[in-house]
């Protein structure tokens, strides 16, 4: 099953009567407020607010980096507070090309919610129904499980991989960014040493990704022969990387992990090697 679903297919699941939860992940890194306010002034009929900061990050304490994953706890609480039962159909989509929709993909995927989808092309593809009252959630009837994060990388894997090479860090950045210049959300600039480029965006055709044969075409001249259970996805703070590792699904190379600390928890240890 595709990771995507089109306006189209979602119109077609809703008017069937289907049960679907539809999860809106619009944020703003320098405004984290701006999602919020504009779901509580337009947004697909029905939809939940689902925020980066609050619902799909946990404490940060100065070296985890900016968007820590929760504990396996404490989103198994989220998760029954936002209505997800075991069985739910969960479509999220934002109006960034997908990159917050992509996080809340990856944590219900990696914690065994494999019923979950991302509206391809967000709100822009979307031409149904719209509302402007925000609704509450209503708390799912099982409480969820915590589970342990499936395809989760922690940052002393990453620094051993220095050494062995054993996987292929992809990092989802700007290129500037990746290479040290105009750095403006970490104090630090640069990467991680061996990783290699592959911004976000490239994986877009306007606001929708493209084609899942066009995805695999692009993946593998970045991998190289690279096979993909050997690549470990990274970015700023675990988030945009989560779009490179949906679009690698999308084009059929399954089995890629999550770095989620990232270039912000890397860097926040002045004894970790940078690459400019």
């Amino acid at each position: 099953m595709t990771p995507l679903i089109t306006a189209n297919q979602l119109e077609e699941i809703i008017n069937s009567g289907q049960n679907v939860l539809l999860c809106d992940c619009r944020f703003d890194l320098v405004d984290p407020q701006a999602g919020r306010k504009a779901y509580e002034e337009s947004h697909m009929l029905g939809a939940i607010y689902v925020d980066l900061d609050h619902d799909l990050s946990g404490p940060k304490n100065g070296t985890n980096g900016r968007h820590p994953l929760p504990s396996p706890e404490v989103w198994a609480q989220t998760k029954t507070r936002l209505g997800i039962n075991p069985h739910t159909l969960v479509v999220a989509y934002d109006k960034q090309g997908s990159v917050y929709a992509s996080r809340l993909w990856w944590m219900l995927k990696a914690t065994g919610h494999a019923n979950v989808r991302v509206l391809d092309g967000g709100l822009d593809a979307w031409n149904g129904p719209m509302g402007n009252v925000p609704r509450t959630p209503t708390p799912a009837s099982h409480p969820a499980s915590p589970m342990p994060y499936f395809g989760l990388v922690l940052v002393d894997e990453v620094a051993g991989n220095l050494q062995s090479q054993k996987y292929k860090v992809i990092d989802a950045r700007s290129n500037d960014r990746y290479h040290g210049q105009n750095e403006t959300l970490d104090p630090v600039g640069g990467h991680i040493p061996g990783a290699i480029s592959h911004f976000f965006k490239n994986n877009l055709s306007s606001t929708a990704f493209k084609t899942p044969e066009q995805l695999y075409k692009d993946f593998q001249e970045v991998l190289g022969g690279t096979k993909a259970a050997e690549v470990i996805h990274s970015c700023g703070s675990g988030v945009t990387a989560c779009h490179n590792l949906l679009a690698m699904e999308v084009a059929g190379l399954k089995g890629s992990r999550l770095y989620a600390g990232s270039w912000s928890e890397w860097s926040s240890n002045p004894d970790r090697p940078i690459e400019l």
